[in-house]
């Protein structure tokens, strides 16, 4: 049998479906591959606040600070436009290793842990940076907390700057 040509008019109507499939499936792909690079930081710290949260309700502030001590960014340099796999021991510091965390597959953030006792309160910052395209600008997302003495541990929301850099 054999295959006619399409009119104009159907040709037309082809290229409008395809045209309208594509201007409301192209935004939304590229929103959730941006949102898919949002996973590791937001989910990173998720795990260090609740790890924190729960060394500070068993430890004693009258004998060990609440928190871990200060460790810098893991790794040193932020991973640039391609996942980085960290060399064997990046994440063996003592505090990585008392709060659960660390990368064993690659990964786009580097994590930093501050954490200060100032009288009867202990406080931590979480930090997450990335570069995600590899221009030099980082995206930063963090997370604190803080407890006092005879309190229960508070874990404050979220903060981005940049977070689509």
């Amino acid at each position: 049998m054999p295959m006619r040509s399409l009119s104009p008019v159907e040709a037309a109507l082809c290229v409008a479906v395809v045209g309208s499939v594509l201007a409301v499936g192209a935004p939304a792909f590229v929103r959730n591959l941006h949102a898919s690079r949002l996973v590791e930081p937001i989910d990173g710290l998720k795990e260090i606040a609740a790890a924190a949260a729960l060394l500070a309700q068993t430890r004693s502030p009258a004998t060990a600070p609440a928190y871990p001590p200060s460790v810098s960014q893991t790794p040193r340099t932020v991973p640039g436009s391609r996942p980085v796999q960290d060399p064997p021991g990046t994440w063996d510091q003592p505090t990585w290793v008392q709060l659960g965390f660390g990368y064993t597959r690659p990964h786009s953030y580097a994590f930093e842990f501050e954490s200060e006792v100032r009288g009867r309160r202990s406080r931590y910052r979480a930090v997450a940076r990335g570069d995600l395209d590899g221009d030099g600008n980082l995206s930063e997302f963090s997370v604190k907390g803080e407890v006092g003495d005879g309190q229960a541990a508070v874990t404050f929301p979220l903060e981005m700057q940049r977070e689509i850099e």
